[in-house]
């Protein structure tokens, strides 16, 4: 098991996200980031604003993922 941070994820706080596989995690950061976008969160809808342009660049957005599941990867596990 291992955690990583809403920011470690490009977020905009401190809730933490345990899991198996980087997938694992992914897939609670993008739950968390549903639900505050829906409370209209600020901090969360900037930071998702910022995530807008990789979304256009599909190589950006894989080089992007690559490198957040080499930081998953090299985490120590909790």
């Amino acid at each position: 098991m291992k955690t990583m941070t809403c920011h470690q994820l490009g977020g905009a706080c401190d809730q933490t996200f345990r899991g198996e596989s980087f997938e694992e995690i992914a897939e609670q950061s993008k739950k968390h980031g549903m639900e505050m976008f829906q409370k209209g969160d600020a901090a969360h809808l900037e930071a998702m604003q910022s995530m807008q342009s990789l979304i256009q660049d599909p190589v950006a957005m894989m080089a992007w993922i690559d490198g957040k599941r080499e930081l998953f990867e090299g985490l120590p596990k909790d």
